[in-house]
């Protein structure tokens, strides 16, 4: 997320160390230390089967607090208890020692005991290219999403935003719980039928940064910006005139704009901690929340060891459609987060709109940029250019090195530098984002400074020109322009998470590409337009534009909640495969979806996005309220999927407390899953994969589908049946399909794609296939 870059980057080296140490491993694992007198604590999450709760005491929070007690010498440690969980899990997380931890992991009754983990948000046009459209089509047919409610774990909400008004709604429904919750800076009045939910949790973030609890209840106040941003991307009700200064200025909504939003502050400006997450979640399956939205993410670990995992899979099992960011460690292949199958997990692309700005070089080469900087130029004089590491440099620029040039930041730097830039009498920025191929992509920053963003292509140029010339000189041109359907779109950003999936590679995430780059929407009145309170900036707004896998996840939630007021019955599984099956494989120019990634020493065109980036597509609203079949999974089927995983009977208890042990065999292992699309492995043992998957007809007449196949050369598709005939609703067919390699001698590697459609004349239902060739 744009506004936060400066701070993650300042954290970067106190958030690697903390990964190597906060990674949640079974206590019975830690490492044996010296002991050290007193010895420091930290939060741990404890996982307890509720079923194996002892007779004699009265509640699951007695047992809990008498196991604490057991295992820590002080009389007052149950004191440091900080949450227990009844939801999505059933545990508790408490305070506690390494040697406490140790000693609490071999208890009877306890699945496991997890150190606490961090995690960090993944930071209107895009409603109208995605095809909604107030006239007709997925918004008049779902009356704009109205009832369904959307739960946001996130930094928090700014109440007072327009993009929250309750115009024209009436009161949320009976069977609701939730509610607003006063708070020192946050007055419970100021929520409405649009806000029905605004609550706060902190003690896993207090408990990290040794902050003693004042008994004050948290604020859901947003603080950062993130969660008012994710929020109204999602449920935002209809704003006119809304922009950022003269910047995309227009209409501004959500996805379902008649969704209703129920805020779950887990985050602060520095991370969230994974104990504030499950309280969060928990407290939002209580409360009777349809989706849950989640644009945060952590480092990819196994299922049982994941909290995110772990508690999204508690709300399915309860009927819940979760969301979840895919992750902007892009491009760079196995960094999508949030992988699981239960999960709907989403990538970032662009819209057909633009902010343009140009650096005329002192050679006359033009490059073109992106810039919300706010002074229109049409050429400044010549300046002097001068490339830096800016990284770790940047807070040390004084007037003698800076005064009245150009800085060249060629590695990607924020609003932040600029700031500090100009304080110095910097004359102006260039930021090269080496992860983006081409303009179209890159993020447009709100300079104070004149400043604009450069692609990787572009930035190349610029680092030959300095490096060609003694004196090396540019003039910028600024139009303070937005520019909308001329450029090609989407094409995925080069910062979008790509698979494989790490933790699963029979599992193709992420799962669908929404609109993810350069996204307006509403901002906190108590944070700056740069989103960094570390550097001066007094500049305010009630609307702002920030890039990340962030602002893609809400455009799902809020196309969701449309689905779900037209299918109100429908399981999760069943929602996510209507947004696959239907997904945009072509862009607006009726050409293949591109790739914007950029890999430094390539030279040839942007590729075409591949499923291991754009995973089924570009979410298509309109299609997806009509999909014709749709595949379906439930509890059953997961646990046959974690099955396959060969996870232990301890680890699946994790997941499911009442697990006893695997029944079942899942044909083909974890690519028998019944997903929307497939990921077909070969090896040097394996020549023929067989895979089977059932369809359900939602589809009001009945329906004949025939089946059509691409399959990359060396590899043959047999499907059976190749017809499938539906005559009613809810009926169910099964079809296999055998995927052959003939590669000679089994010695193609890595990996290549195709798909399988069924089709008639009035739907339409794709499935991506990946090929993955493993030599052993």
């Amino acid at each position: 997320m744009a506004s936060i870059t400066t701070k993650l980057l300042r954290h970067l080296a106190l958030f690697l160390f903390l990964v190597q140490l906060a990674d949640p491993a079974l206590a019975s694992k830690i490492k044996n230390h010296a002991a050290v007198k007193p010895q420091p604590s930290s939060t741990y999450i404890v996982h307890a089967n509720h079923l194996a709760k002892p007779p004699h005491f009265a509640t699951l929070d007695h047992w809990y607090h008498s196991v604490v007690s057991a295992h820590s010498p002080h009389p007052t440690n149950t004191s440091r208890i900080l949450y227990t969980y009844d939801t999505v899990m059933h545990g508790f997380a408490v305070e506690l020692t390494g040697d406490e931890a140790r000693s609490m992991s071999g208890a009877p009754g306890l699945a496991g005991v997890f150190e606490d983990g961090l995690f960090y948000p993944q930071t209107t046009r895009s409603p109208g290219f995605v095809g909604l459209d107030p006239r007709n089509g997925a918004w008049n047919v779902t009356n704009f999403g109205d009832g369904v409610i959307i739960g946001f774990i996130d930094t928090g909400i700014w109440p007072e935003s327009a993009s929250f008004n309750d115009n024209g709604l009436g009161p949320v429904r009976a069977s609701w719980k939730g509610k607003c919750v006063d708070a020192g800076d946050f007055n419970a009045s100021l929520c409405n039928n649009k806000l029905v939910g605004a609550k706060a949790f902190s003690a896993g973030a207090d408990a990290r940064a040794r902050r003693k609890s004042s008994g004050v209840v948290p604020s859901p106040r947003d603080k950062d910006g993130h969660g008012t941003h994710v929020s109204s991307t999602a449920a935002g009700a209809e704003v006119p005139d809304a922009g950022l200064k003269m910047f995309s200025r227009g209409t501004a909504r959500g996805m379902a704009p008649k969704a209703r939003i129920a805020m779950y502050k887990a985050c602060g400006t520095d991370g969230c901690s994974g104990a504030d997450i499950l309280a969060a979640a928990d407290a939002a399956v209580k409360d009777g929340v349809d989706i849950i939205s989640i644009s945060l993410g952590g480092e990819p670990r196994s299922f049982h060891s994941d909290e995110l995992a772990i508690a999204t899979f508690g709300a399915e099992r309860k009927g819940i459609f979760v969301v979840l960011a895919g992750g902007n460690d892009g491009p760079e292949a196995s960094t999508v987060s949030n992988s699981a199958p239960w999960m709907t997990t989403v990538g970032a692309a662009t819209v057909d709109r633009l902010f343009p700005a140009k650096l005329t070089l002192g050679n006359g080469v033009v490059l073109a940029g992106q810039s919300l900087y706010t002074m229109k130029a049409n050429g400044t004089g010549m300046i002097q250019l001068v490339s830096t590491d800016c990284r770790m440099e940047w807070q040390s620029w004084m007037p003698d090195k800076v005064m009245g040039k150009i800085m060249v930041c060629m590695d990607g730097a924020s609003v932040a530098h600029g700031i500090v830039l100009q304080n110095a009498g910097g004359a102006g920025i260039v930021v090269v984002d080496p992860r983006e191929w081409s303009r179209d992509g890159t993020t447009a920053l709100p300079f104070t400074v004149p400043g604009l963003t450069l692609s990787y292509t572009a930035g190349e140029k610029l680092r030959a020109y300095i490096a060609s010339e003694h004196s090396p000189v540019a003039s910028f041109s600024f139009g303070c322009e937005t520019v909308t359907g001329k450029n090609r779109a989407p094409v995925v950003a080069g910062f979008s998470s790509r698979g494989p999936n790490l933790i699963v590679p029979e599992l193709l995430k992420p799962d669908v590409i929404a609109p993810g780059v350069n996204i307006l929407a509403a901002w906190s009145g108590d944070v700056s337009v740069s989103g960094d309170d570390d550097v001066p900036d007094g500049r305010r707004t009630h609307y702002n534009i920030i890039s990340g896998t962030s602002m893609a996840c809400p455009h799902v939630a809020g196309i969701a909640a449309l689905i779900k007021k037209k299918y109100p019955s429908w399981t999760p599984a069943m929602i996510r495969s209507a947004l696959m099956t239907t997904a945009w494989t072509l862009d607006n120019r009726g050409r293949n979806i591109l790739d914007n990634g950029a890999t430094v020493g390539r030279h040839d065109d942007v590729r075409v996005a591949t499923p291991l980036v754009v995973g089924a597509g570009y979410v298509h609203p309109d299609l997806a309220l009509d999909p014709g079949l749709v595949y379906d999974a439930g509890k059953r089927d997961y646990i046959d999927f974690l099955c396959a995983l060969n996870y232990t009977a301890e680890q699946m208890r994790l997941l499911v407390p009442d697990f006893v042990r695997c029944t079942r065999t899942l044909a083909g292992g974890p690519a028998g899953l019944n997903y929307p699309s497939f990921v077909v492995v070969f090896d040097n043992r394996t020549t023929v994969r067989t895979l089977t998957r059932t369809l359900i007809k939602v589809s009001e007449e009945a329906e004949t589908y025939n089946v059509t196949v691409k399959a990359p050369e060396h590899v043959k598709v047999i499907v059976t049946p190749t017809s499938l005939e539906f005559k009613e609703q809810q009926e169910r067919k099964s079809y296999t399909v055998e995927f052959r390699n003939e590669a000679e001698g089994n010695r193609k590697a890595g990996w290549d794609f195709g798909h399988i459609i069924w089709q008639n004349e009035n739907h339409r239902v794709r499935s991506p296939v990946a090929f993955h060739w493993k030599n052993l």
